[in-house]
């Protein structure tokens, strides 16, 4: 039942699309939760 499926070109660039995309929220995410961690040690530090 299992068949090979070509997928070329168009599917090739997708996936590299995707890929992409996805990198770059997470790498996006990550950045704003890093700065709101070291803006949320900065108050603690400041009320002490």
């Amino acid at each position: 039942m299992a068949k090979d499926v070509e997928v070329g070109m168009a599917g090739s660039l997708t996936m590299i699309v995707l890929f992409s995309a996805v990198t770059l929220l997470l790498r996006s995410f990550y950045k704003r939760y890093t700065r709101l961690q070291k803006r949320g040690d900065e108050n603690q530090e400041n009320e002490l």
